[in-house]
């Protein structure tokens, strides 16, 4: 057996949303979590093997569960009209280096929203799995489903003519971690409030819900408005993305099924401030955050679990960065900066389906964030993180920290 590590630790967060332990010495063993006590000097180990963190904060590792590794940030419309049309040797490189983005962030699981070419999951398959130096969970949804001649198609395909979408699934055989369904427009900035008709029947939703979790995946569904939502919840959805203009009836459901959302609010505020936005589009967009913000409130009231997703690669939406913005929209929202730590790591983590993931408890991996000062400061000092642990080990520096379009 490895000789145990000793880390004095200032303030621990364990991303369950209990509150803060102070003045904590932490024990590791093998990489794994074995002790989390109070710190006594008196009896301590030798403070030659204790490494002092006392005056810092740690925490569990993000997860951001909403991204789209294919497309960046960038506002110019030929650069994204060159993205969206890119062949995969452009692709990969551009996957590659939001993971190394994300990663670096302390994110350590991203759950990818769908493109077109399926290029993310290509690049899982063919990159990820055997070449990939960074310990930076990847869960991908392919290519997404949407109806034909109807929003989606940057994102992935529709059924073919002839057949329903639960028929159109079960003839595919791609090694996906979860499903995309997209079944509403996106939000306008024209018209504020306006909803989409829900893209596909309830009856086909239902059916391939029930195939798809009959294989362990669970469906991921894009859904503004009461009724595209309320298809999606009533289909057996595990999570909505978006949500925006849902109404309560839906978030009182979500809070007695314990279904997740997933509000995605910075890649709206985002637009409020985008100067490719004209002022009434600006406008508008602050009145959807408006909205939405109001809707966390009151999911936070009912007990509807929220996971934080940036939607990054979304015009202005920085892969790694936005989690934090994310975050900080949460707690304008009325959460308090542990509830909002949860979102971003504990309940992001269940929500991908990764138990090594989410928290810092005994007989877990010692994966953890180090960020100096005070728990109060979370999660704004996230951007500026002293130091990434993996197995109870500091990893060198990350170069290239800061995104770029």
């Amino acid at each position: 057996m490895s000789a145990p590590k000793y880390i004095h630790v200032g303030y621990l967060i364990d991303g369950s949303g209990e509150p803060v332990q102070e003045n904590i010495l932490l024990t590791i063993i093998g990489g794994v979590i074995s002790g989390i006590n109070s710190f006594d000097s008196e009896n301590s180990p030798d403070q030659k093997l204790v490494t002092d963190l006392s005056h810092c904060t740690i925490s569990p590792p993000l997860v951001d569960s909403h991204v789209h590794l294919t497309l960046s940030s960038t506002v110019d419309p030929v650069a994204r009209k060159e993205q969206l049309a890119a062949d995969y040797t452009v692709a990969k490189k551009l996957i590659s280096r939001h993971l190394r983005y994300l990663f670096a962030n302390g994110i350590f699981a991203v759950r990818d929203g769908g493109d077109k070419n399926g290029y993310v999951l290509r690049y899982k398959e063919e990159i990820h799995r055997k070449e990939n130096n960074l310990p930076i969970i990847l869960k991908t949804s392919g290519k997404a489903w949407h109806q034909k001649g109807r929003y989606g198609s940057m994102l992935g395909r529709s059924p073919e003519e002839g057949r329903t979408l639960d028929q159109a699934y079960a003839k595919e055989d791609d090694p996906i971690d979860q499903v995309k369904l997209i079944n509403s427009g996106p939000n306008s900035l024209r018209e504020y409030g306006r909803e989409t008709p829900p893209q596909f029947e309830l009856i086909e939703m239902t059916q391939l819900i029930n195939l798809a979790h009959k294989q362990k995946r669970k469906v991921m569904v894009h859904a503004n408005g009461r009724v595209p939502v309320k298809m999606a919840l009533r289909a057996g959805c595990d999570s909505i993305e978006h949500g925006y203009f849902m109404g309560r009836e839906n978030l009182e459901y979500m809070a007695e099924k314990q279904i997740t959302w997933v509000p995605t609010l910075f890649a709206m505020n985002i637009c409020t401030h985008v100067r490719i936005n004209s002022s009434t589009e600006r406008k508008i967009a602050a009145r959807n955050v408006e909205s939405q913000l109001k809707q966390v409130s009151l999911a936070r009231e009912l007990g509807v679990p929220i996971a934080a997703g940036t939607d990054a690669g979304c015009h202005g939406v920085l892969h790694g960065e936005a989690l934090v913005e994310e975050m900080k929209l949460l707690m304008e929202g009325g959460y308090s900066h542990l509830e909002a730590m949860q979102c971003g790591s504990y309940n992001g983590a269940q929500l991908l389906g990764i138990d090594s993931l989410g928290m810092l408890a005994k007989e877990k991996p010692a994966h953890f964030l180090v960020s100096r000062g005070t728990p109060t400061q979370l999660p704004g000092k996230l951007a500026y993180l002293e130091a990434i642990y993996i197995n109870g080990s500091p990893i060198p520096s990350i170069q290239n920290k800061k995104n770029g379009p």
